[in-house]
């Protein structure tokens, strides 16, 4: 025997020994509403008939993949997700999605009692949610609190759309039926978050799309699993109006920060994947620089000056009247008002920044005052006005022990 006729050889045995193993799995056990991938393997006028392996087979109407020019979009060899919907005399009933065409109608009751997905085309938004039509001419209603994962804010957005449903309630024999949309749609995120348990894990580096924007945060779905990037990590600065920073369909990149499956949280950054502007700060902002900053919030205890998007810094209060007492920062400054800085300290790790006003800088007090540039103007007169009618506190004070003495 030849070398090469010795390599068929092998290869026969091999596949024989490999359908030989085939023909011996166990038939697939399967109940009413569970879902599988089967192969065509014949079409008929009315049928089409199914190898769901291990010496199973099942049916499907051929109705249900019948498209608008009137042919069949299946044919031998095709892969078909699929769900069982009955089981009669050994025969296995399937159907891809029920709802798809007329002859779906009848097994809309199946579907209710074994959680197959129906497929319905929102037809109008009515009182408390939305009128769907299902298979033939049923009709059925999928309240607001059912439709999507979270609020809907824009009904009209529905409209017209066909989506995947639940039935979780048939009665009246069909005249009374109510859908859930966001059931399915937590069924498939709890499948995706699955696979993702085994490969995500804190910072890793994703890319997501934008789905909803809210005061505290944004959601982003990645591969079908939602999360939250929370207001504080939008960004480095100060986020005022959190719609001029991120919005609904935007493609972001951000980092995961916490993974709770437990609770069903996820939390994202964005920030994380931004340039930190601390890193530069050690240089740029070193102790005794001056440098012009925003006064962007104002305290008991002193004024926040913002010198760049996300680098804040802190004036204490016994820093602002420059030895004069005042009794708020506000009696000096405002928020939004622009002035130059000293570096007063500088702390990386606590990422904090004491600041003093610059000294060249004129008194803010005393910049309201006209007279104040004025050649020849005796700044004491400000201070000691001559015709005051009385004098300061310690003018008072000297002139009772005075009058004691």
């Amino acid at each position: 025997m030849s070398e090469e006729n010795g390599r068929n050889d092998q290869a026969e045995e091999k596949s024989f020994a490999e359908l030989l193993n085939d023909s011996y799995q166990a038939p697939v056990k399967l109940k009413p509403g569970d879902k599988t991938t089967a192969v065509v393997f014949k079409v008929t006028d009315q049928w089409i008939f199914l190898d769901l392996g291990g010496k199973s087979e099942g049916c499907l109407a051929k109705a249900e993949l019948v498209g608008e020019n009137g042919e069949t979009d299946a044919k031998e060899g095709d892969r078909l997700e699929v769900y069982l919907l009955s089981e009669t005399g050994g025969e296995l009933v399937f159907t891809t999605k029920v709802g798809k065409g007329a002859a779906d109608r009848s097994l809309l009751a199946e579907a209710y009692r074994n959680r197959i997905p129906v497929e319905g085309t929102v037809d109008k938004e009515i009182k408390g949610g939305f009128s769907v039509k299902l298979a033939g001419s049923a009709r059925a209603f999928c309240p607001y609190s059912q439709m999507g994962i979270r609020r809907v804010e824009n009904g009209e957005a529905y409209t017209g759309k066909a989506l995947s449903f639940l039935i979780t309630e048939f009665s009246e024999n069909g005249r009374n039926i109510v859908l859930s949309n966001r059931a399915v749609l937590e069924a498939e995120q709890m499948k995706k978050k699955e696979v993702l348990k085994d490969s995500l894990k804190v910072g890793d580096t994703v890319s997501g799309t934008v789905t909803a924007v809210r005061g505290f945060g944004a959601f982003i779905d990645i591969d079908g699993a939602e999360g939250l990037v929370p207001i504080s990590e939008i960004g480095w600065g100060r986020i005022e109006d959190i719609h001029d920073h991120i919005y609904a369909g935007q493609k972001v990149e951000a980092e995961v920060i916490k993974l709770d499956w437990g609770n069903n949280r996820l939390s994202f950054s964005l920030k994380a994947r931004q340039p930190d502007p601390w890193q530069q700060s050690l240089v740029k902002y070193a102790e005794g620089t001056v440098h012009h900053g925003t006064v962007s919030r104002l305290a008991k205890f002193g004024a926040f000056v913002t010198l760049e998007p996300g680098i804040d810094g802190l004036m204490h209060i016994s820093k602002i009247g420059r030895g004069k007492r005042i009794n708020h920062p506000g009696d000096v400054l405002k928020t939004g008002q622009g002035i130059p800085v000293k570096i007063e300290k500088l702390d990386i790790d606590k990422k904090r920044i004491s600041l003093v006003m610059d000294a060249e800088e004129p008194d803010a007090e005393l910049r309201n005052i006209p007279e104040a540039g004025k050649k020849g103007f005796d700044m004491s007169e400000v201070i000691n006005p001559p015709n005051a009618s009385f004098g300061t506190l310690g003018d008072i004070l000297k002139a009772k022990l005075k009058s004691k003495k």
